[in-house]
Order: structure tokens, then C-alpha cells, then sequence
């Protein structure tokens, strides 16, 4: 298969296209890099489908948000992890509708938190709103197209490079392994959770 990887310089996108790479042709996508998107611009996204052409699967592992306090003063500080997140990821389906083949497969990312914490409810809000979106656009996709998403949670190399405990994080091949079940599996509108090997 030919796959789009969308994030792919970052540390699930990286582990997540070597994990595909045995098996199919990658095409690694970054914000910088040989082949470039921007999750915030739609005409970006025209641009990579327009550079790549046919795929038989995409996976967005690019977007992330930051904590954001309610009582943030600015409406554009609040915001600002809707438009890549949540927005981008729905506009990215929009597109690969178009370039993905008969039977392939699109993941996305939405996320979890084990538990509130201040400045969790934009985050709470996109990624219940990307996994809703998930459930009900499955029954739209044509072609036998498949659309998942998945909630990775805490990353045990992300706590490492943040310089926070890793031992409540997962390790980045176990979070990999579950976009690789998603993409070559059956699953259909779900939102898969990672589970330790």
C-alpha cells in the first residue's frame, strides 16, 4: 500500500511510519520537510493530494493542542487548537475522500486525558468533538472507504523530552502498533484506545 503519514518528523508520526515502512511505501509528511503540509490551511492540504496523487491510506499523527485556561482573555488564545486539530483533521477527510482508493483507510488523532486538569476543556471538547465526528462520517465514507480515529494518551518519549515522569506514559511502539491495527485492519468508525503490549 501507499500511505500518507502526516506528521511524520514528530515522535508517534516517526514511530508510526517506521512501523509501516516493512511493509508498505511511506510517504513521510511534515510541516518542514520534503513533502510538506500545513493542518491549519485547507489549500495546504489540496497541495500535498495534488503532489502525491492516489494512496490507499492517510494517517494524521500532526496535531496537538496545548492546555488553555477558560478564563483565557482572547477568543484567538483560546481557540487556537481548534483550527489545526479538530477543524484540519475534519478538512483532511474532506480531501482524502478524493485520493484515497476503493477500501482504504483514514486515521486521524484525537487524545484522552486520565483525568481533568486546569486548562483541559478545549482539549476535552476537539477530542470528543474528532471522535463524534468519526462515528457518524463512517456511514458517509464512499467506496468502502474506512475512517478511525486514534486516542493515544500520554506517550512515554513525550514525558521524556517534556522532562515529566514517563512511567504513566505508553511506549511509543505499543501507540504505533494501534494506528498500524487501524490502517490494516477493519475496524470502521471507531476511536481505538492503545493498549501496552
Amino acid at each position: 500500500m501507499k500511505i500518507i503519514v502526516i506528521g511524520a518528523t514528530g515522535i508517534i508520526g516517526g514511530a508510526v511510519a517506521d512501523a509501516l515502512e516493512a511493509r508498505h511505501e511511506v510517504v513521510r509528511v511534515a510541516r518542514r520537510g520534503q513533502v510538506r503540509v500545513d493542518m491549519d490551511d485547507a489549500a495546504s492540504i489540496d497541495a500535498l493530494f495534488a503532489e502525491v496523487g492516489q494512496v490507499d491510506a492517510v494517517v494524521c499523527c500532526a496535531v496537538s493542542g496545548g492546555l488553555v485556561p477558560l478564563t483565557v482573555q482572547s477568543d484567538a488564545d483560546f481557540w487556537s487548537g481548534l483550527e489545526g486539530k479538530l477543524i484540519g483533521q475534519v478538512n483532511l477527510v474532506r480531501r482524502a475522500i478524493l485520493h484515497v482508493r476503493d477500501g482504504g483507510s483514514i486515521t486521524l488523532t484525537s487524545g484522552r486525558f486520565a483525568k481533568p486538569v486546569p486548562g483541559s476543556s478545549l482539549g476535552y471538547l476537539v477530542n470528543a468533538g474528532l471522535e463524534a465526528f468519526v462515528h457518524a462520517a463512517a456511514i458517509e465514507m464512499p467506496r468502502g472507504l474506512r475512517l478511525n480515529t486514534v486516542s493515544p494518551g500520554w506517550v512515554r518519549e513525550t514525558l521524556l523530552a517534556l522532562g515529566m515522569e514517563p512511567a504513566d506514559g505508553t511506549p511509543v511502539a505499543d501507540v504505533a502498533r494501534t494506528y498500524v491495527e487501524a490502517i490494516e485492519g477493519v475496524a470502521q468508525g471507531r476511536a481505538l484506545t492503545v493498549s501496552a503490549s
